[in-house]
């Protein structure tokens, strides 16, 4: 089982960047899928959630408007549009599935998002 993040790097205050993580080892459609940040000395933060029956999303209040989560089924993966971007977004970003009935959850190793000028 692996979940792998790419589309990490450095942007400008005001840009974007699109994350994708690829799932691997398991029954990705049965799977709600997640989007967290950490930034060392804080709590993890949950950004966006999709769920696994009906693709609906919810946003953190502090990205809602500004990202946007979507996922594909058939390429087993789950992606982050960010756009706008603020330097209090720079965080490493992790992707996290869990099965819809609980059986299970993963997570992956995480990839840098740095915003500054």
């Amino acid at each position: 089982v692996q979940l792998v993040e790419s589309g990490g790097g450095l942007v400008q205050p005001g840009g974007s960047l699109r994350l994708s993580c690829a799932a691997f080892g398991f029954t990705f459609s049965t799977y709600n899928m997640r989007w967290y940040r950490q930034v060392p000395g804080k709590e993890r933060e949950l950004v966006a959630h999709i769920s696994s029956i009906d693709s609906s999303t919810n946003y953190a209040d502090s990205v809602k408007g500004r990202f946007i989560i979507s996922r594909d089924n058939v390429k087993n993966t789950v992606a982050l549009q960010m756009n706008s971007l603020k330097p209090e977004d720079t965080a490493v970003y992790i992707c996290y599935a869990r099965h819809r009935l609980g059986f299970s959850d993963y997570w992956g190793q995480g990839t840098q998002v740095t915003v500054s000028s």
